[in-house]
């Protein structure tokens, strides 16, 4: 009769334990906790022999004890609306190196622009027992994060406010910068200039519009309907508001897109077109210093840093009311916004 194969048993789930430990280096468990610990009372041979045997098992020290001590983890969560978004990249390594400093690991997931994403998301880092979150919301209700913050989950929300309650925030100034594009365009002669922005409901958009408006306005100009459209950045409705806009008997001369994805799509839709078209776009983007693209360029390491910062200062006691920082724009000139209207 054939012998029957023998599987390995799954590895999975059995971690070595300090009961393994000390049983490998034959001391007793209390003299492998504090070898573990990094607590005095161990004779130098016998830390070695437990340092062999914690080399040899792989074992790694599990922290859930010390979080049920001590009542906080050495852990952020930070929640973004898009990982692949180029504007989050700096801001999350920011964030990360803050974290860092302080200790601390930074645990992050993105919500997608979907409100109850975000909650689900917040919540299961709050069960993980973050000690703090940095959020960029895309609910515009957070109640839902009293009870945490009430009990001492400290809590910064970045680029958009909180929604109906009183939270530390760091935004950029959205609306100064949007009107000083506009008003760059306006000062290089263009009369007739379309904005494409995100959706309505976004904090940021909306902000951006206002700014648009603004600039407008103080210029005397009045603004038609078809020049302004807001909605998703998915690049087929960008690019079908960028063309209505561009056709017609009295198309824009000029462009002001709302943010980096709009303006990737935006110059896509440039490229194509025989006339030259001026545009301003509302964040940096890659390679726009070697393409002249003018932008509205926002820090966003400097936001990260920021808003961990002020993190961490709560979470070390401070107890000032909820503050509101807003960072300033900058215009970057690089060619695009400078063409004047088509004669």
């Amino acid at each position: 009769m054939a012998e029957t194969a023998r599987h390995p048993e799954p590895r999975y789930g059995n971690r070595p334990t300090m009961k393994d430990v000390a049983a490998r280096a034959g001391v007793g468990l209390k003299t492998v906790s504090r070898v573990v610990n990094s607590e005095p009372g161990v004779t130098p041979d016998t830390e070695r022999r437990v340092q062999e045997a914690i080399e040899a098992l792989g074992f790694r020290r599990n922290d859930s004890a010390r979080v049920l001590r001590k009542g906080r983890t050495a852990s952020i969560g930070l929640v973004l609306e898009d990982l692949a978004d180029p504007f989050y990249g700096p801001l999350s390594r920011a964030v990360e190196e803050v974290a860092r400093a302080h200790g601390a690991l930074l645990i992050n997931g993105s919500s997608a622009e979907d409100p109850e994403r975000e909650q689900e998301l917040v919540l299961a880092l709050c069960a993980r027992r973050v000690d703090g979150l940095i959020v960029i919301p895309a609910a515009d209700d957070h109640r839902y994060l009293e009870p945490e913050i009430k009990a001492g989950v400290a809590t910064v929300f970045v680029d958009r406010p909180a929604g109906q309650i009183q939270a530390d925030m760091v935004l950029s100034d959205s609306f100064g910068g949007a009107r000083e594009g506009v008003a760059h365009l306006i000062a290089h002669g263009h009369r007739r200039i379309g904005f494409i922005g995100d959706q309505p409901r976004i904090h940021t958009a909306t902000e951006r519009l206002r700014g648009y408006h603004a600039a407008m306005a103080e210029a005397g100009i009045t603004v038609e309907d078809s020049w302004v459209s807001l909605g998703s950045t998915d690049p087929d409705r960008v690019r079908a508001a960028a063309e209505a806009m561009l056709t017609g008997p009295k198309p824009v001369t000029a462009l002001f897109s709302g943010n980096n994805r709009v303006t990737v799509t935006v110059v896509r839709v440039l490229a194509d077109r025989e006339r030259p078209v001026a545009l301003v776009g509302f964040d940096d983007i890659e390679l726009a210093d070697l393409l002249g693209i003018t932008v509205i360029s926002q820090d966003a390491a400097t936001v990260g840093r920021t808003a961990a910062e002020h993190l961490f200062r709560r979470l070390d006691g401070s107890g000032h009311p909820p503050a509101r920082v807003e960072l300033p724009t900058r215009l970057i000139a690089r060619g695009s916004g400078e063409i004047p209207p088509a004669a």
